[in-house]
This record gives structure tokens, C-alpha cells and sequence, in this order.
């Protein structure tokens, strides 16, 4: 999972960084992490599948979690 380590780097350089994953991706993302040194890094999850959702759909369900990110990249 490349967002997961783009993430690491991020964080090991100061700068605050989250991953978007799909339910489907949970425990690649966590192993990821925990491999990475970063047990218990958050992440944004979304359910599975996305790829079948309509723009609107795609759109109303981003805006669910637009303050779980900005928390994350803030906190």
C-alpha cells in the first residue's frame, strides 16, 4: 500500500498525514503501519466498494468524513 508509506514519510519528516482506505484494505493498512513503526497510526476508512458509487454519491459520502480528516492532519 503506497499511501500507507508516503504517509510514514510524511509523518518522519514533520509533516502531518493521513490514509484514505477502504474497509477492504483495513488490516494491509494496520499490518503496514505496525511494520513501518507506526502501530495505531489513524487512517480514514471508507466502506467497500466505492468504485460502483455515482458522483453524488462519491461526493455525500466525502463530505462525511471531510472533519475526520482535517482532525487528523490537526490533532
Amino acid at each position: 500500500m503506497c499511501s500507507v508509506h508516503d504517509t510514514v514519510e510524511f509523518e518522519k519528516h514533520g509533516i502531518p498525514a493521513t490514509v484514505i482506505i477502504t474497509q477492504a484494505f483495513r488490516n494491509a493498512a494496520e499490518f503496514q503501519f505496525r511494520g513501518k513503526g507506526m502501530e495505531g497510526h489513524p487512517y480514514v476508512e471508507l466502506p467497500h466498494p466505492i468504485s460502483n458509487l455515482k458522483r453524488d454519491e462519491m461526493r455525500e459520502l466525502t463530505l462525511r468524513h471531510v472533519d475526520e480528516i482535517v482532525r487528523q492532519l490537526t490533532a
